[in-house]
């Protein structure tokens, strides 16, 4: 089987084209390209469109919550969106308040709902407010944490809540030991794997930018820390984000 990067942001233009070329060549047949802001995930839907095998995203990371979500649920009827997101709590940088994130993040909660679409969910030093949006607001059937930056415990409060972990390439880092122990207790069908592209190269190639063809870099790090083949996540993962995304009814 092929695989997925479920969660990456290919750049526009000539670059962007490469970078899918190169996937494809390093057996990365699907990738989702996520959009942060209403003019991004505009530029995320025109790369989807330029690129067969290539999905976008609409959302409003909580960065940019303060500039509000107009416009936003028609970039969502487009045939090439498949989930709103990214959003959520970032209590890290701040860079939009606290009851504004909130605010913009039950919203995008509410829409994923109301149209039962996927929501993809950024969270960064916010875990017991993200879980308590969630819980007031009720989780989407299909949830998935990106960039899963808790440990094992967190692991479990996210699928306690119905919604899938996916690892980047912090897995492969020294600091991410708490990374694999959740990758470990998770199982292997509520998992995906993605590198938020440009950032987070996994090693040997950390320090550079990152790109969609370094995914299986993740997926073999998720299998040394579960004890099972690369084979095993591959399949796993791609059947995942295929019933996740709903790739095969597209």
């Amino acid at each position: 089987m092929p695989w997925v990067d479920q969660h990456c942001h290919i750049p526009p233009g000539a670059d962007g084209a490469e970078q899918v070329e190169e996937a494809r060549a390093a057996g990365v047949l699907r990738m989702v390209t996520v959009g942060t802001t209403i003019e991004q995930s505009k530029q995320m839907m025109a790369v989807a469109r330029a690129h067969d095998g290539v999905w976008a995203t609409a959302g409003v990371h909580p960065h940019d919550a303060k500039d509000g979500i107009d416009g936003l649920e028609e970039l969502l009827d487009a045939s090439e969106v498949l989930a709103i997101g990214e959003c959520g709590l970032d209590y890290h940088y701040d860079h939009s308040p606290r009851d504004v994130q909130a605010d913009v993040f039950r919203r995008q909660i509410a829409i994923a709902n109301q149209r039962d679409i996927p929501l993809v969910i950024h969270t960064r030093s916010a875990w017991d407010d993200t879980f308590a949006v969630l819980d007031a607001e009720g989780t989407p059937r299909r949830t998935v944490f990106h960039c899963f930056t808790g440990g094992a415990p967190e692991g479990a409060e996210c699928r306690a809540r119905g919604a899938l972990l996916s690892f980047s390439g912090i897995i492969t880092f020294p600091s991410g030991q708490d990374l694999r122990d959740a990758a470990a207790e998770c199982p292997i069908d509520q998992l995906l794997v993605e590198t938020d592209s440009p950032y987070l190269a996994p090693v040997p190639h950390r320090g550079k930018p990152n790109r969609p063809a370094l995914v299986p870099l993740v997926g073999a790090a998720v299998a040394a820390a579960k004890g099972i083949s690369v084979e095993e996540v591959e399949a796993a993962t791609w059947a995942t984000a295929a019933a996740f995304y709903g790739f095969d009814d597209i």
